[in-house]
């Protein structure tokens, strides 16, 4: 026999608005206290050790808690979120609610915990077991819903407390609570073992990516194509006539890796042209769309190059420009060594260094790719790395002849494509993966498992 209920949105995947035997609907505080009161300050000593859990801490994909901290407990009880073993916690902010930040607390430093105020806690009054809610709040039709209930200001868009205490979820007994979370584990288990291998290939992908660039510039890629083409010139390098002197380190090539024939070793500012960067001054700036575009910071570096679209300040300020196609450095705060492609003449501040080769751009490109990791190890400063124009002028340059250069680039270009494909082709399953999860909880809590 089924128990008819009021339509609703909540209950709306039940075939009539109707219920297997035994089950019924609740409100989530019918279930749970929502964000319970914290423990008494004398609950434990003011310098017993306690679980911190920050948001990034809670893993969406594994639904966990993972490298939290352990601080005193009078340190963190005020100003925190509090919660303790066995109770849900759920992301409320966005973007961390849409992309399923939630977790089941276990293993607490004496057995409670705090974390950011960006938490939502749900502890239940024992007619509902933590797993059977937890799973419940990951489906993406419930973020769904609560995303639709946001309040605040862009960017601080926040899941209201009213909204998960109102919340309506099914609710069987105890007992198949238990069954039906054991056959949602049983059944997601092969979906989160591909999920764990997949989460390994960015790390493989990134190190293929480097292998290649290391192949590209130290001439083992293009091997093969020097056998074929043994008429090619030996690269002569062209010194450019700089305006600006730079302190050069020793230079003595026999301490350096050996490069094939007709390569040489040299300094980067023997063939490149470096322009660094000056902020402008305040008052030079336009908010109004006019003016000389500014590219200004460590924010704006990526792998997708600038375009006309990024053009979000402007300047009259017109000391340090940069040119269409000229390889942007950054050179101060955390992404120092990253690097883009200026898609359009702009002034430069002065977290940014432009880079202008006097022989192949693209093949300069891929060497200071290939080199972003010790760049920023070359960073000096207290508060955040920076570079000098002197550390990026003596950079030791492995150079090909010219037409080699081309067919490095050509080459490193095919692979990165593969590489590319491959990326998609993750992301095409770990798309699928979580549509059978979605589809695996949604019939779980449809009482059909």
């Amino acid at each position: 026999m089924k128990k008819p209920v009021a339509i609703s949105p909540e209950t709306s995947c039940f075939p009539d608005n109707e219920l297997p035997e035994g089950w019924k609907f609740v409100t989530i505080l019918d279930a749970c206290e929502v964000n319970p009161p914290k423990p008494s300050k004398d609950f434990l000593p003011a310098d017993a050790p306690v679980t911190f859990v920050p948001m990034p801490a809670v893993d969406a994909d594994m639904g966990a808690i993972t490298n939290p901290q352990i601080k005193p407990y009078l340190e963190v009880r005020n100003g925190f979120t509090s919660f303790r073993d066995g109770d849900v916690i759920m992301a409320k902010i966005t973007p961390c609610m849409e992309n399923g930040k939630a977790a089941i607390v276990h293993g607490m430093k004496n057995g409670i915990g705090f974390g950011s105020t960006e938490f939502h806690v749900m502890r239940s009054r024992g007619e509902i077991i933590p797993d059977y809610l937890y799973y419940y709040i990951r489906q993406e039709s419930f973020r769904n819903e609560a995303e639709s209930h946001f309040t605040g200001s862009v960017g601080q868009k926040r899941v209201p407390a009213d909204f998960i205490k109102q919340r309506v979820i099914p609710l069987p007994p105890l007992a198949e609570q238990q069954r039906i979370v054991a056959r949602v584990e049983a059944l997601l288990s092969h979906v989160n073992a591909a999920r764990d291998r997949l989460s390994r290939v960015p790390l493989i992908m990134k190190k293929f990516r480097q292998a290649v660039l290391a192949a590209g510039c130290s001439g083992r890629l293009t091997e093969g194509w020097r056998g074929g083409n043994p008429d090619v010139e030996p690269v002569d390098i062209l010194k450019i006539d700089l305006h600006q002197k730079y302190k050069k380190s020793k230079f003595d090539d026999r301490e350096l890796p050996q490069l094939p024939e007709k390569w040489r070793w040299t300094k980067l500012f023997d063939t490149v042209e470096i322009n660094m960067g000056q902020s402008p001054p305040g008052d030079s700036y336009n908010q109004n769309g006019e003016g000389i575009p500014l590219i200004n910071g460590p924010v704006e570096f990526g792998p997708t190059p600038f375009s006309e679209t990024i053009k979000s300040k402007f300047t009259t300020h017109t000391t340090k420009l940069c040119k269409q196609n000229d390889l942007l450095l950054c050179v101060r705060g955390s992404t120092t060594g990253r690097i883009n492609i200026a898609g359009f003449d702009a002034c430069i501040g002065r977290g940014v260094a432009a880079l202008r080769s006097t022989t192949d751009q693209k093949y300069l490109t891929l060497f200071i790719h290939s080199q972003e990791d010790f760049i920023y190890s070359l960073g000096t400063g207290s508060t955040f790395p920076n570079i000098s124009s002197d550390t990026i002028a003596n950079l030791d340059f492995p150079l090909p002849p010219l037409a080699e250069q081309y067919e490095i680039v050509r080459r490193v270009g095919l692979l990165f494509e593969r590489a590319d494909a491959f990326d998609r082709e993750v992301a095409a399953v770990g798309r699928r993966c979580e549509r059978l999860t979605q589809a695996v909880l949604g019939k779980a809590f449809a009482g059909k498992l």
